[in-house]
């Protein structure tokens, strides 16, 4: 990430294996399940194609469809089991770690926010998709 960018860092701890976690965040079958803000919107479309320069599609939607966009990455760092990074479709930089703890994983995405959203809503976004994640890997127990 160029040093000279803000980041924004959103942080979560889930109670599970690195294998699982690592699996239900990569797997389009899965992303679709826990990529929302709020159980008002949901993930219609999730392409995952995990590889330096693969391609993420998603595409966002509220569930009464009122609204909706899509978003694009490119793959440009993969470590299995502890990091992927990306490159936005509006050329914005993004990691997310995958740390080992002694009874779970910690999940870090660390992220350049863009200009036209307050960094609060962005901040705010980006901690809502993490929480959901967790909750949607801890009830597959």
């Amino acid at each position: 990430m160029e040093k000279s960018r803000k980041v924004l860092i959103a942080e979560v701890f889930i109670n599970d294996a690195i294998k699982k976690v690592w699996n239900l965040w990569t797997h389009s079958r899965h992303i679709k399940n826990w990529n929302n803000t709020s159980d008002d919107w949901h993930t219609p479309q999730a392409e995952n194609d995990l590889r330096i320069n693969g391609k993420l599609f998603l595409r966002m939607e509220r569930k009464d469809g009122s609204e909706g966009f899509d978003y694009t990455c490119i793959y440009t760092d993969i470590v299995k089991y502890k990091k992927i990074s990306y490159t936005t479709a509006d050329n914005r930089k993004s990691t997310v770690l995958f740390s080992r703890l002694e009874n779970g994983v910690k999940l870090t995405e660390i992220f350049e926010p863009e200009h036209e959203t307050p960094i609060e809503t962005q901040q705010a976004f980006s901690q809502s998709i993490l929480n959901s994640f967790k909750r949607y890997v801890e009830k597959l127990d």
